[in-house]
């Protein structure tokens, strides 16, 4: 027996076991997050007599006696300066972090409430954050330390909502606090917990299933495997190739797939039966790479052989061009896998409803998930209904299945809630990748720096499944010529199926990969020419009314230039301190799925109780979705905010407005809230909020594009594209002080959000260029969350960020999709720095030998 206090409570506890497990399991204090469950993420982060902990590994009998703090027992004070100084500083994102970091932050402030920027990163340095590149968390602590020294009042939060206005974040007090719900934190009555059995090596054929032993055990609902799934067994994103689970006599494709599911009544019996699953495997050898993969006599991992996609663009006459050319640059590069490390692993809870399911889930596309488990389960679709909780995190990596299809599944076999919840090395080993790519780049230009044309090759590494692979490819290939005015280009990719973990989406979607590629030859031909990196960009940016080289013509929003202009001075003056060592790149990124692909954004407004209530099922994954089409309807329609309210993805409500992808859900579902917007204040204008009651407003908003391949002169692949130059300073060691970012953004509809969404992305794709790495052997990953080299507070420089705004469209209020392009130049930028530092040109990510990585 122990005694603990916790927020002045004494609790007795029978049986040690883990602090978090108690806190969050038996306590019901959900703000204590469950991120990563060895130490490494801070997202479990408490206070134990004075000093942060980590509770995930520590266990109750190592605090008995000592007084453990979680959010919930913040005094109403600390309650009220937390929560308006990280709303006020932006510094809310996904929000799964943001209790840890409260608990950090309250530890610092009761000690030293005056600190240093320098205090605050190191009080900060054991907690992780994906989202935000720490730099407005940082800020926050700072102005919750100022308000608590100065004894301030908080001042008052002003009712006006408008666009263009950094507004709090609608949720951003509900996360801060620790009541934002997730997944893992909601407990339906009666639940019960299911997990899958996956095989022991990458490539190997399952021989036999016994369950006899498993269901003997007390406490064992159920062990089910392929022969038991009542529907499609094969489902898929875009391509239906990746089996719910592997059935006996067939080969396993990765080590993350499924090859029984197993229920029971609590977590211990639950790791307790799958111990008693007797499963016979043949070890085979795997394919490790796409040149394994495309040799004769390879075998197929999948019928039909290993080449996935096959991705061509070609436009003009690139052998003329490089007979004129006067310098030409040519290198292969590599790119790795790269692992998201979204602070929330995977979770989902089925529940029967009636002779159906429903499904909570923390994903990127709650209709995806409702079309695959539908076919799955082979019953009709007014039979399943997928809800989303708030969703820690995704950056591209919750777009697919990973436990949603199971939980369903298991809830409609069992007749029980079931919560699926993967520990974060199950998430590691399952969820798709970023692509790890080969790309042979060779540029052109005249004696003046013009570029005349260019050849790329690109090789994908799509692993298990095809996930996005496909599309990844594309947009890989469409954005490999970078954002310039020129346009003889010959570009052939190529994605291969492998038996690594499957590679899909991930923030920048193929394009941080060739980017890297043509930013780093570019500024290899500037210095050829004998002009700096800057010159030969502004010398060649696209501007409105040119062409790019995939054919588009560029709108006259285009902002390109404006983002070299915007960085010229700090570029310019610091590239002569030998003190310091600039390196630049630019990047283009689209919005929307374009290529020909059906895109459509749906909102509906459904007016309840006098109140206008947002419904749309875009998936909010910390970009700040929700504020953003909550001020579109405070904008156009004039309403009080308190008149208007925002709901979560519901598939019984909320029309589907596709998934949270491509950086287009500020353009596409933004534009539909504001045509549904527009339908409601013109209905306002004859009645008052409260005679509309029970009254809907739709919205929809779609854009028609031209397929790659296309005959057109000029196609138009997407419906815009953002732009964006960024600067990276190093110092003397070779450490990153400062990034200045400019991004041509359209327009901002919060600035706080969108330079939020850069500084987060900054510091994601500082981390690509110089830390992360995800190294597998025979397709097993051999990383843990704690060595997939993420920055840290105490590495994160400091970021400047410049917002361009030009467009003048109607659509979307002028906005443009930030998310995505935010993480792609400042990794060729740092490689430019580096090369100025020791002249050493690094064609390889992470980037070798540097200050960061031996």
């Amino acid at each position: 027996m122990y005694s603990l206090n916790v927020n002045g409570k004494l609790y007795e506890v029978e049986k040690d076991k883990s602090l978090m497990s108690y806190l969050r399991d038996d306590l019901g204090l959900t703000a204590v997050k469950n991120g990563c469950d060895e130490g490494a993420c801070g997202a479990c982060s408490v206070i134990a007599d004075g000093k942060v902990i980590r509770a995930c590994i520590m266990r109750v009998s190592k605090v008995e006696g000592k007084k453990i703090v979680t959010v919930e027992g913040l005094t109403e004070r600390e309650r009220d300066v937390y929560s308006y100084a990280f709303a006020k500083c932006g510094a809310v994102q996904c929000g799964f972090c943001i209790p840890g970091m409260v608990i950090s932050a309250k530890a610092l402030i009761d000690q030293n409430n005056n600190p240093t920027k320098i205090d605050v990163k190191k009080a900060i340095k054991g907690n992780i954050c994906r989202c935000t590149g720490y730099v407005k968390i940082e800020e926050a602590i700072m102005l919750a330390a100022q308000i608590f020294r100065n004894n301030e009042e908080i001042p008052y939060n002003e009712d006006a909502v408008n666009i263009g206005k950094s507004i709090f974040r609608v949720d951003a007090r509900d996360k801060t606090l620790g009541e934002a719900k997730y997944v893992d934190d909601i407990v339906v009555e009666g639940m019960v917990y299911g997990k899958a059995i996956r095989p022991p090596y990458a490539r190997c054929k399952v021989i036999s299933i016994n369950k006899d032993k498993a269901l003997k055990l007390d406490g064992v609902i159920g062990v089910y495997t392929a022969e038991d799934i009542p529907g499609e067994r094969f489902i898929g994103h875009i391509k239906r190739d990746w089996p719910v689970m592997i059935a006996v006599g067939e080969e396993t494709r990765y080590v993350g797939d499924a090859v029984a599911l197993v229920v029971a009544d609590t977590k211990e019996k639950l790791e307790e039966a799958i111990k008693l699953v007797e499963i016979k495997y043949e070890k085979l050898t795997p394919i490790n790479n796409p040149k394994e993969a495309a040799a004769d006599g390879a075998p197929f991992i999948h019928n039909g052989g290993n080449l996935l996609s096959l991705q061509t663009l070609k436009r003009g006459d690139v052998e003329v061009a490089f007979e004129k050319a006067k310098y030409i640059s040519e290198y292969n590069y590599k790119t790795p896998f790269t692992e998201h490390a979204f602070l929330e692993p995977e979770c989902a809870i089925g529940v029967p409803d009636g002779d159906g399911v429903k499904v909570i889930t923390g994903g990127q596309g709650i209709y995806d998930e409702y079309r695959e488990i539908t076919e799955m389960l082979g019953i009709d679709s007014s039979k399943v209904r997928i809800q989303s909780a708030y969703v820690g995190g995704g950056f591209g990596g919750k777009e697919d299945m990973s436990v949603q299809h199971h939980a369903g599944l298991l809830a409609y076999l069992s007749k029980k809630p079931v919560k699926v919840l993967l520990s974060r090395q199950e998430s590691i080993k399952i969820h798709p990748k970023r692509h790890a790519m080969e790309i042979y780049m060779k540029v052109a230009c005249d004696e003046n720096g013009k570029l005349l044309g260019m050849i790329s090759r690109i090789i994908s590494d799509t692993g298990a499944y095809a996930s996005l692979g496909g599309p990844v490819l594309q947009r890989a290939c469409t954005h490999a010529a970078g954002p310039y005015n020129y346009q003889n280009v010959d570009i052939e990719g190529k994605a291969y199926y492998t038996n690594n973990p499957p590679a899909g989406a991930f923030r920048g979607f193929g394009v941080t990969q060739s980017c890297f590629a043509m930013e780093s030859t570019l500024n290899d031909l500037a210095e050829k020419v004998g002009i700096s990196p800057w010159e030969i960009r502004y010398l060649n940016a696209i501007r409105p009314g040119e062409v790019l080289p995939n054919g588009q013509i560029a709108d006259e929003g285009t902002a390109f230039a404006e983002t070299l202009e915007a960085v010229k001075e700090v570029y310019e003056n610091l590239s002569q301190d030998e003190s310091k060592f600039v390196g630049i790149a630019s990047a283009m990124k689209n919005a929307g799925l374009g290529v020909g692909v059906p895109d459509i954004g749906r909102c509906n407004i459904f007016v309840q109780d006098g109140i206008a209530r947002i419904r749309s099922s875009a998936s909010g994954i910390g970009q700040g979705l929700q504020t953003i089409i909550y001020q579109v309807v405070c904008e156009t329609t004039g309403l009080n905010p308190k008149q208007v309210v925002i709901e979560q993805p519901d598939t019984k409500y909320t029309p589907n407005s596709g998934t949270t992808t491509a950086s287009r859900q500020t353009v596409f579902t933004g534009e539909a809230t504001r045509r549904a917007s527009l339908k409601l204040k013109e209905a306002l204008k004859e009645k008052s909020i409260e005679e509309l009651e029970g009254e809907l407003f739709s919205g929809e908003y779609s854009f028609e594009s031209d397929p790659m391949g296309s005959d057109k002169p000029n196609p138009v692949s997407h419906v815009s594209y953002g732009y964006a130059t960024q600067v990276v300073i190093l110092n003397k060691e070779g450490i990153v002080e400062k990034v200045v970012a400019a991004h041509d953004i359209g327009h901002a509809i919060n600035p706080v959000t969108a330079s939020g969404q850069i500084d987060g992305g900054v510091i994601m794709s500082l981390g690509y260029g110089l830390t992360e790495d995800f190294p597998l052997k025979d397709g097993v990953p051999q990383a843990k969350f704690g060595t997939l080299g993420l920055l840290r507070s105490v590495q994160s420089p400091e970021i400047e960020t410049i917002l361009i705004e030009k467009n003048k469209e109607e659509l979307a209020y002028g906005a443009k999709g930030i998310g995505e392009i935010a993480a792609i130049p400042a990794a060729p930028a740092v490689q430019n720095a580096y090369y100025k530092k020791d002249g050493k040109f690094r064609t390889t990510l992470p980037l070798e030998n540097t200050a960061y990585k031996k």
